[in-house]
């Protein structure tokens, strides 16, 4: 145990029978909620397992799948390779996305719930969760092909962090989204994509440190 938290790799079987890996870091105590975190392109990087690490010292059972492992297990694609995650992450077929974000969920399902937190590509995924599964929030950090999602039904509340130079998120996609969700809280910081991503040159953390709080004040709503 570190900080508090314990943490490590884990298996997590879906309902087709596929087996899964995960990194699951778990707070002291009774968690506050539990959170599951969706990759960028890139897989699970170390900065994301640091994301998870901070969202459990916060108090929430968090945990983020390997979801390139049905295609190549154990794959994590450098930040310098971006088109090669974007050919991966964008040939994933979402049914099966659904399932395993599904299996994780139930994993670290506890008493107070599950949100789901996506960034980039997990960040579009995080609407058809938040219509397909038992969820108390949904949360998209700088979230990529949205338009494809705007016929979901979510059926819990969501909140959408964007960048205002984001060429993934124009303000017609912008206007789209709150068209199509307009309970949902949104929010557009003056930063590009990837700008919550602290060991990248797109990083703002001014901006970084607001999504944060905001996030986190909307997880305890929802896990109140």
């Amino acid at each position: 145990m570190a900080n508090g938290i314990t943490d490590g790799m884990t298996s997590v079987t879906a309902a087709d029978g596929f087996t899964l890996e995960a990194f699951r870091a778990t707070p002291a105590g009774v968690p506050k909620g539990s959170l599951v975190i969706l990759q960028e392109i890139f897989g699970i990087t170390d900065q994301l397992k640091g994301v998870v690490r901070a969202y459990a010292r916060d108090g929430y059972d968090t945990i983020i799948p390997a979801l390139y492992d049905r295609v190549a297990p154990g794959l994590v694609v450098p930040f310098s390779d971006p088109n090669r995650g974007r050919d991966l992450a964008y040939a994933l077929t979402l049914d099966t996305v659904m399932l395993d974000v599904a299996a994780v969920a139930e994993c670290v399902r506890g008493p107070h719930g599950v949100s789901v937190l996506g960034f980039c590509w997990g960040g579009g995924v995080i609407v058809r969760a938040a219509a397909e599964i038992d969820l108390k929030g949904a949360i998209a950090f700088y979230g990529t092909r949205l338009p494809t999602y705007l016929d979901c039904k979510p059926k819990c509340p969501l909140l959408f962090h964007f960048g205002a130079t984001d060429p993934n998120s124009t303000p017609e996609i912008i206007a789209q989204v709150r068209a199509a969700f307009p309970s949902a809280e949104t929010h557009v910081y003056e930063a590009g994509h990837a700008f919550a991503n602290d060991v990248r040159p797109a990083y703002v953390p001014g901006a970084a440190e607001t999504a944060r709080a905001r996030t986190l004040d909307f997880l305890a709503r929802v896990h109140a």
